[in-house]
């Protein structure tokens, strides 16, 4: 079992989350929902304006933009958070992942490919966990953990809630590792639970 990692942990500037989290929801929000519910998503969640797309953004904002969807979309927050979560997947790969290393797991089986992509994520956890402990769980099956996730924290709800997440990491497994991967939370914090949990099988 890895050992837990909270990559944005408070600093002189407060919690600090990867900016993903708000800039690949933003295109979602104009083609789904039009320019003006976004600017109104924005406005409630305190950002003026949008965070560069390198470095770290101010946690608050970016989870109170997805609580605000979802409190103002019940109907389509789960989808449109979905869509963003792809769409941060491809981000990633394309530009935080070298071009060598795309390959190199491309080509492992995926067994072997799975566990190697997951301490890539690992280890690279500020891009989503925030000020939430990340943790690879099992890699065998594998498994992740989010205790204290930023982007549900104070919610509660009768089913999980991290769309967005599980999103991501399917996205990264399929394009990387295999095609017919998914990704299913099966525990959220928002439910009561002491963490976020995702299984991939």
């Amino acid at each position: 079992m890895a050992a837990p990692r909270s990559a944005g942990d408070a600093g002189a500037g407060g919690a600090r989350i990867g900016p993903n989290s708000v800039l690949q929801l933003v295109p979602v929000l104009d083609a789904q929902l039009g320019a003006l519910a976004r600017q109104r998503l924005l406005a409630s969640a305190g950002l003026k304006e949008l965070p560069p797309d390198d470095g770290l953004m101010p946690e608050a904002p970016a989870a109170l933009l997805h609580q605000e969807l979802r409190r103002q979309y019940p109907a389509e927050a789960a989808e449109l958070a979905r869509e963003a979560g792809e769409r941060t997947g491809d981000y990633i790969i394309a530009h935080r992942i070298p071009t060598v290393a795309r390959r190199v797991i491309r080509k492992m089986p995926a067994w072997l490919g799975a566990p190697l992509l997951a301490s890539a994520i690992e280890k690279h956890a500020w891009t989503f966990a925030g000020s939430g402990t990340f943790r690879v769980v099992s890699r065998q099956p594998l498994v992740f953990e989010l205790v204290d996730n930023p982007v549900v924290r104070g919610e509660h709800a009768d089913r999980p809630l991290c769309d967005w997440h599980a999103a991501v990491f399917q996205r990264l497994f399929n394009v990387l590792v295999d095609k017919h991967m998914k990704c299913v939370e099966t525990r959220c914090c928002a439910m009561g639970a002491e963490s976020c949990r995702f299984e991939l099988t």
